[in-house]
Formats: structure tokens, C-alpha cells, sequence
């Protein structure tokens, strides 16, 4: 709501507007001939059928409280030389011949009484594609020239076809576009060459080499324990069942064919004994492999006199001697059989030796300390870790022979 104001002096209301289109009082340009010579008919004065002379200023109207204010920006209007009203924004002076200009007003914000930039905007875009769609004087040859100078023949041209894009390698990285001989070399130069194609195969050729490393480590490490662990489980359980029924075997065993159980206690280790040390039919199984065949047989447990060798992995497929290294004087190591348990005690270690190096199995071996023949055991396998460079050595003497039917010793007890 508009606040009342006091009238002026002269009689004209605040905000009613003036002969001459000024509003809240403003005093018209009197003498100063602003209205005089430019031939205006339509003079507010006259419009108005108010006598006077032509340039006097019109009476004014009383004030009345009730009178609505126009808007701030309504175009004044004013009648042409015989011809209608012409619009005529506020601040554009009329012209001093012929018609007024018809002159579109812009959209007023009813909040700001502000011009919208977004309508101007609009505006502009329509006269641009307006300019554009003209075409170009000159006839067809000029008409191609301003095409490519907008950046290309917008699929009006000879071989039709759309727009060029961005990303067409006959377009320059400047804009500008390029001929077809320019553009096949700019395509021959994105395709890879010779250098780029074999530093890709050699690349993929060593990542498939380094998975498939990989994949074999997890297999080695891994994957063959738990295979192994599984036969000899199996084969274990085997060998305890015929004992239980009652099925008796013969003193000579086949290559492969398991016969004992090795027990070593402070290792938590319970492997099968096989004959041989056949690498895949025994060892690569998980079990421990007996010296029994050619040169480096031993003699069985159940001999009054000799050297039982056994043989096993450190490393993967069930690696049951992975920790003997760590085995004291004194530890039990326990071969259990159909009829017996075997109790042997640690006596010696050998740390490093090498793989030629038999008379370790001698039946008085050398470098275990024993000096007269007896009933031992040796356990051999391969040093360092994850190496077969080197052999391992670790002697134990019996200690006791002990029947099946007395039960357990006190080494599988305790």
C-alpha cells in the first residue's frame, strides 16, 4: 500500500502525472520548448480537451486520493501524424519526423521492476539463428566458404552426412577443419604402430606370466598340503582298520604300499610309512618313504640289528618333517606297526650335508655319535627351506619295543 503524500504548492497531486509524462510532481519543461515545432497533435494537453494555447501548460487535475498510480515503466503513448499510437518506451525521445518507432517493450518483473535477462537473452538467440539462416551472397562458392567458416557444411553439402563432432579426427584441435588427405593422416596417426602393438604383447605376456607364477606358488605352498594331508589321512586310517579286522600282511612290501605310522609327538606329527621314496607315488602323497629298495635299503624296525631310514618332504605336499630341525635330545619319535610300537629317543642332528652323503644310513651311520651296532632311526630331508641344495639329518636310538596288546607307551599318552 502506497503512503499518502502532501500536495505540492501548484496544485498537482504527487504521483499524477504531468502533461508531459513526468510523475510525482516534476515541473514540465516550460519555455524550454521540449513539445514546441515537433508538429505532436496528440498533445496530453489537447488529448485532454483542455483549452489553452498551443506550448501553455494544461491545468491539472485536483488531487484524488483514490487515483491508481501507473506503473513506473508503462510506455506513454502518443498518436502519430494520422496514423495510430505508436508505443514509445520511457526515456526514448520521439522522432522529429514521420511516425514514431514501434519499439517492443521488454517483459517488466512485477517484483523488481527490472528487465529479465533471460528474455533479452532469448531475444539475441533468435536474431543470431535468424542472421545464420540467411543465406550467404555471392552465389554457391561464396555460400561454401561462409559454411566452412562456421565450422563446416552442416550436412548440406555434396556427400550430405551430419554435423561434424568434436571428436572427428578431420577437425584440427584449433577448430579449424581439415582437408580428407589431412584427416586420413590425422587417423593413420591415432592407430598404434608397430613399437605400441609389441610393447602391449610383451606386457600381457608378462602379466599372464606373473599370474601364472602366482597360481603355481598358491598350488605349491597351498594347495598340495591340503592334497597331501588328505591321502595320508586316508591312508592312515586304512592301515588302522586292517590292524583292527585282523588282516595280516607280509613282512615285504610293495613300492607305494604303506605299512607304519610315524609319530612324533612334540611335532604333532602323524604320517604313514611307505615303502620306497618314490617322489610321486610317496613322498608328493604326504607320507614318509622308507630306504628299502637298491643300494640304500634298511633295515625294518622289527630287526634286532640296523638302520631304520625314512625319507620326507620340509616343504609342500604335506611336509611332515617341515620342523624336525627343532627336535631335542630326548624327544620321542614313535613307529607304530600291525604288531608293535617302536619307541625311539632323539640322540643327534646333522645340519647340513650333502645329498651324496649315504653313510648316514649306514647301519652304524656316521657323524650320529653311535660307535657299536644297535637298533636306530634316521630321518632325512632337504635344507634349507624350499631348497633341495642340502640334506638334514636326525638320529634317534630305541628305546623300547612295545606289544599292541599292552596299549599305547607312555610318549602317545602324556
Amino acid at each position: 500500500m502506497t503512503a499518502l503524500r502532501p500536495e505540492r504548492e501548484s496544485g498537482a497531486a504527487y504521483g499524477d502525472a504531468a502533461e508531459h509524462g513526468s510523475a510525482y510532481g516534476q515541473q514540465p519543461y516550460e519555455g524550454s520548448g521540449a513539445w514546441q515545432g515537433q508538429g505532436w497533435s496528440g498533445h496530453p494537453a489537447y488529448a485532454a480537451g483542455t483549452p489553452g494555447e498551443y506550448g501553455r501548460q494544461a491545468p491539472q487535475p485536483a488531487y484524488d486520493a483514490t487515483t491508481v498510480l501507473p506503473p513506473y515503466q508503462e510506455a506513454a503513448t502518443a498518436p502519430s501524424y494520422g496514423g495510430p499510437a505508436a508505443a514509445v518506451p520511457y526515456g526514448v525521445a520521439a522522432p522529429a519526423d514521420g511516425p514514431a518507432p514501434v519499439v517492443p517493450a521488454a517483459p517488466a518483473d512485477s517484483e523488481t521492476v527490472a528487465l529479465r535477462a533471460a528474455d533479452i537473452a532469448e531475444a539475441r538467440q533468435a536474431a543470431d539463428r535468424a542472421r545464420e539462416s540467411t543465406p550467404a551472397p555471392g552465389g554457391r562458392a561464396a555460400r561454401r566458404k561462409a559454411a566452412k567458416r562456421h565450422g563446416g557444411h552442416g550436412g548440406h553439402g555434396r556427400h550430405g552426412g551430419g554435423p561434424r563432432t568434436p571428436e572427428s579426427p578431420a577437425r584440427a584441435a584449433g577448430g579449424a577443419s581439415l582437408s580428407r588427405v589431412e584427416a586420413r593422416r590425422a587417423a593413420r596417426a591415432q592407430k598404434p604402430g608397430p613399437a605400441v602393438v609389441a610393447s602391449r604383447l610383451v606386457g600381457e605376456l608378462f602379466i599372464t606370466t606373473g599370474v601364472l607364477m602366482l597360481l603355481f606358488v598358491t598350488y605349491q605352498l597351498w594347495w598340495s598340503n591340503v592334497r597331501a594331508h588328505q591321502e595320508a589321512g586316508s591312508a592312515a586310517r586304512h592301515l588302522q582298520q586292517d590292524w583292527a579286522s585282523g588282516k595280516r600282511e607280509p613282512g615285504v612290501f610293495a613300492p607305494g604300499q604303506g605299512f607304519a605310522i610315524l609319530h612324533i609327538p612334540r611335532l604333532d606329527v602323524v604320517a604313514p610309512i611307505a615303502e620306497g621314496t618314490s617322489k610321486t607315488k610317496v613322498l608328493d602323497r604326504g607320507m614318509v618313504g622308507h630306504y628299502g629298495e637298491g643300494g640304500l635299503k634298511t633295515a625294518m624296525p622289527d630287526a634286532k640289528t640296523g638302520n631304520f631310514g625314512l625319507a620326507g618332504h620340509r616343504n609342500t605336499h604335506g611336509e611332515p618333517f617341515r620342523y624336525i630341525n627343532r627336535l631335542q635330545k630326548g624327544d620321542a619319535i614313535v613307529v607304530e606297526t600291525q604288531d608293535a610300537y617302536y619307541v625311539y629317543r632323539m640322540a643327534s642332528i646333522l645340519p647340513v650335508t650333502s645329498p651324496s652323503n649315504t653313510s648316514v644310513l649306514d647301519p652304524v651311520p656316521k657323524g650320529s655319535g653311535f660307535t657299536t651296532p644297535g637298533r636306530y632311526i634316521t630321518l632325512t630331508t632337504c635344507t634349507p627351506e624350499f631348497t633341495s641344495k642340502y640334506r638334514l639329518i636326525v638320529w634317534g636310538k630305541m628305546v623300547e619295543e612295545r606289544p599292541r596288546s599292552k596299549g599305547k607307551p607312555d610318549a602317545l599318552i602324556s
